[in-house]
Parts: structure tokens; sequence; C-alpha cells
């Protein structure tokens, strides 16, 4: 069983609460658009960190984290990237890879948007933690934590973080 931290959109923004609600993670994932390497060195205090580099990104973070990253955690297998789309409308580079071997969870950030949807079509969930920065046009900044155990994904919980 592992417990996973999942954020995307920090832009820069380190926040104390990030270590509250990921104390008990395993490992935490970024979804790009990171913003400075003092992030993801944050994050990493807390537990082992998977990250993907953003569109906002410099070379310093784009050096360090792909744009892509498959990966497998328990028995799942896991794609992650920043711009990515939801179900119905992924982007085009990352739609030929779900159709050609798609993983069971498919991860992405980039909207600002949180999201939890079932891809009926592919049977791939697909998360889109929101943002977690200060900077874009969200009103609440998110997180989510979820726990992989065997194939199972369960006990997703979205957490706001009020300014």
């Amino acid at each position: 069983m592992k417990r996973i931290g999942l954020l995307s959109d920090t832009h820069g923004c380190v926040d104390e609460r990030y270590r509250l609600h990921f104390a008990d993670c395993d490992e935490i994932w970024h979804a790009g658009d990171v913003g400075t390497a003092a992030v993801t060195d944050y994050l990493s205090e807390i537990a082992p960190v998977r990250a993907v580099y953003g569109n906002i990104d410099g070379q310093d973070i784009r050096l360090q984290y792909p744009e892509m990253l498959r990966f497998r955690v328990e028995d799942v297998e896991v794609l992650m990237t920043h711009i990515g789309g939801y179900p119905g409308r992924y982007d085009p580079r990352v739609y030929k890879l779900l159709m050609f071997r798609p993983p069971q969870l498919f991860v992405c950030g980039h909207s600002h948007i949180l999201k939890a949807m079932h891809d009926k079509k592919l049977d791939i969930l697909h998360l889109n933690p929101g943002a977690a920065g200060k900077y874009g046009f969200h009103a609440v900044r998110t997180l989510m934590r979820f726990v992989i155990d065997g194939r199972d994904i369960r006990d997703l919980q979205v957490i706001e973080l009020a300014d």
C-alpha cells in the first residue's frame, strides 16, 4: 500500500500546509508548472517526489524532470504529464499514448481545474489536482491525497487551501 500526495501548478509557491497534508504520504507527485526547484526541494523533505515539467518551467526544472513520466506503483500503471486534457478532450500527443497502451491512472495539471473522472471508453482514472499555487484564475487552491493498494486506487481526498 502506498499513500500518494498529488499537486500541480504551484508556480513557485511553497506552502507549509503541503507538509501538514502530505506528512503521511509515501510519495508526492507534482504534475507540472513547478516554478522553482525550491518547491520540489521542499516536497522532497517530506517524501520522495515524482514530477514532470510544465509550460512555465525553465531549464532548471526541465533538466531535472521529464515532460511525461510512465511508472508503476504497486500494480497500477501511471502516466503523468502537465498538459493532458481530460476524457473526451485529450491533448493529441497524450491521446496516442493512451490509445496505444492505456495506463490505469492518468494524471495531469495545467487547467487549474480539479477533476477526478473515469474514462469509461479506455477504463482509465483521470486525476487533475487543480492548482496549489497562488497564480492563475482558480478561486481555491487544491491538493489531492489517495491510496494505491495493489490494483486499487482508493480513499481519494480533495484538500482545499483557504487563504
